[in-house]
């Protein structure tokens, strides 16, 4: 496994860190909680440092399984970081149906509230990273989820304060970079081998200041394993059931089917080894954070890292 800082002022962290959504047990269908903390136990073992959850995973069960391993192995070198935007307290059944009941909420009482109770699933006194989480421009807009990570960096809650992109917004979210950038010390965002939108002005505003990136999604929900087909399905308790529909899934694997000369540069290394290995390439991008509900696929994303990035001379545009 290596290590690297994330920007120059976030923390060093493992290269490929481990996504926390899917343990959380709600929207990837069936879950075993004594599996999940195995392949957390795994990913520590593997040399992982960077664990990515929210408070909204699972209603808090993510962050909860979390702590369980945690208190177990000891926290040592480990990075949790976790987000809050997302309020499933207070909202209603008609709030969100497809992921509900939640809505977006980043008044700043709201965000330090939901940040301590974080604080006590994870069993810390402080968060290691706390993110503003993919919440849409209006909000953003807001001097309150600001003011709220500022406050709660002064009173020693947070270490380092964060802000997740919301997903297909990162070229018009980007100006938020050149306004709070004194503020924010990681920036995570959704970036992938299909999905690179990010690059043309997110990326570039993180490097000009010295911000981490996290690359979420970066097997685009397994799409990019090599493990689907064009006509694979979801249960509808599965969110890939609507943010993988059947026409979704036929753009991508158009687009998927333009990348096969890059996977054949490396025959040795499985479609997702290689995926990760691209988002590693980009030299704003600090760490990726795939998905995983398994040891093995623990073991196979984390292969990724000593692989390093890939030559860019195979990486058109980058």
């Amino acid at each position: 496994m290596k290590y690297t800082k994330l920007g120059q002022k976030g923390p060093e962290v493992s290269t490929i860190g481990f996504g926390a959504w899917a343990i959380g047990g709600t929207n990837w269908g069936k879950t075993d909680d004594a599996v999940s903390q195995k392949a957390l136990h795994q990913a520590i073992d593997e040399g992982v440092t960077l664990i990515d959850s929210a408070d909204v995973y699972g209603f808090g069960h993510s962050e909860k399984l979390i702590a369980d391993v945690l208190k177990e192995r000891g926290k040592n070198n480990i990075v949790v970081a976790t987000k809050a935007g997302n309020d499933f307290y207070h909202a209603s059944a008609q709030d969100d149906k497809g992921y509900g009941p939640i809505r977006q909420n980043v008044d700043k009482e709201y965000i330090i509230y939901a940040a301590e109770q974080s604080l006590i699933r994870l069993g810390v006194d402080k968060l290691d990273i706390l993110q503003i989480h993919s919440s849409n421009t209006e909000l953003l807009e807001r001097d309150d989820p600001w003011e709220a990570l500022r406050l709660l960096k002064e009173q020693g809650k947070i270490v380092f304060a964060g802000w997740s992109v919301q997903s297909f917004k990162e070229t018009e979210q980007a100006y938020l970079i050149d306004r709070h950038h004194d503020l924010i010390d990681v920036i995570q965002v959704r970036y992938n081998l299909l999905e690179r939108e990010a690059e043309r002005e997110l990326l570039p505003k993180a490097q000009k200041y010295g911000i981490g990136i996290i690359a979420r999604i970066p097997l685009l929900f397994g799409l990019l394993t090599g493990k689907f087909s064009a006509k694979m399905t979801f249960d509808k308790d599965d969110h890939r059931h609507f943010n993988l529909s059947a026409e979704k899934l036929k753009n991508y694997f158009s687009l998927l089917e333009k990348q096969r000369p890059l996977f054949e540069v490396f025959p040795d290394q499985s479609q997702a080894q290689i995926s990760l290995r691209f988002c590693l390439s980009h030299p704003a991008c600090g760490t990726a954070i795939p998905g995983a509900k398994t040891p093995q696929q623990v073991i196979e994303n984390c292969a990724a890292s000593d692989l390093g990035g890939i030559p860019l001379r195979f990486i058109p545009g980058l």
